[in-house]
């Protein structure tokens, strides 16, 4: 990465130096047509005999020149600093993990949750060169973690996910989903994509529905089931025992596929049953593969060497040589 504006929001204050430029046009035919008027040309030049030309047009110049030297200043040109190495290639992922307390059963041992932990961990490993961020859902969904390429950070707030960490219980998949997009920075021409682990056990009917909206938008949503379709108990960790309804019978949660199917098919993209993480993993590797990946600076990361100040510098220089630049000629002894 080489040099760069850190705001070139500011570009349009460059229009300033032609509108100087045009003012100074108009300035010097103003002058021209008083001389006109004034009449003898002997008389003016009489009158301006000690009124340098040549200087005035040097003064117009460097104030000029030092509005343009502002604009680079405001705008501050960089560059990333000699010792920086953290120019990549990668794309966006957002991984949606259900924390719900189905996510406990055992049907896919030790748990589901604990198996999507596994394949979360296994998935940044095969793709270190993208930006990974975390949302968690249940009853509600929430930015666990936004967009980062601190992998050791990352693994932290997945390790701490559970279902203790969203109060309210159920499986909110469209909540998740709109929390995933919100996640992405709407200004950069990055692929996005979203990797939803769920059991998808509470049917969303808005699931459906925000999917196609996001899909519409350019968003590709890769979804995971994790279960078994014949299910499981639901342990209780605060009391030992299978969770219960309000029957009294144990309550079996199962996997439902159809709903994750048809996610991954209104967006593009890919649905997977985890069963082997290292399988799921090259399956999606496969997914991303057809994807340009366009290179990037991780600023958040990244030291830079500015120089608005050098600019600055000149700016005020020139300022001050005009000031005590005077517009009348030396007087000859």
């Amino acid at each position: 990465m080489g040099f760069q504006f850190q705001h070139r929001e500011f570009i349009w204050m460059a229009g300033g130096v032609l509108l100087l430029i045009l003012l100074f046009i108009l300035l010097l035919r103003w002058k021209k047509k008083v001389k006109k008027r004034i009449g003898d040309p002997v008389l003016v030049k009489s009158l301006i005999s000690s009124y340098s030309h040549k200087k005035f047009i040097l003064k117009i110049v460097f104030l000029i020149i030092a509005f343009g030297l502002g604009v680079i200043a405001v705008m501050n040109l960089r560059r990333p600093a000699a010792d920086e190495t953290s120019q990549r290639k990668g794309i966006d992922v957002v991984i949606a993990l259900d924390v719900s307390k189905s996510m406990l059963a055992q049907d896919l041992p030790p748990s589901r949750l604990e198996r999507a932990k596994q394949f979360i961990n296994k998935l940044m490993t095969a793709m270190p060169d993208d930006r990974i961020g975390l949302v968690v859902f249940a009853g509600r969904a929430y930015l666990q973690m936004p967009l980062t390429t601190d992998y050791g950070a990352a693994q932290l707030y997945i390790s701490s996910a559970g279902p203790e960490t969203v109060p309210l219980q159920g499986t909110v998949i469209s909540e998740a989903l709109h929390q995933s997009s919100n996640a992405f920075n709407t200004t950069e021409r990055r692929f996005k994509t979203v990797v939803l682990i769920s059991d998808g056990e509470d049917h969303d009917p808005e699931a459906i529905a925000t999917a196609k909206e996001l899909a519409s938008r350019g968003m590709m949503i890769n979804t995971v089931g994790i279960g078994s379709p014949e299910g499981a108990y639901i342990p209780d960790p605060a009391t030992g025992q299978n969770k219960k309804d309000e029957f009294g019978n144990d309550v079996v949660s199962r996997l439902n596929e159809n709903e994750l199917k048809q996610i991954a098919e209104n967006t593009n993209g890919v649905y997977i049953h985890l069963q082997d993480s290292d399988e799921a993993v090259k399956q999606l590797e496969q997914q991303f593969s057809g994807i340009e990946k366009k290179a990037y600076g991780d600023v958040s990361l990244m030291n830079f060497q500015t120089y608005y100040w050098w600019f600055a510098a000149a700016m005020f220089l020139l300022m001050l040589t005009e000031y005590f630049i005077p517009e009348t000629k030396k007087v000859k002894a």
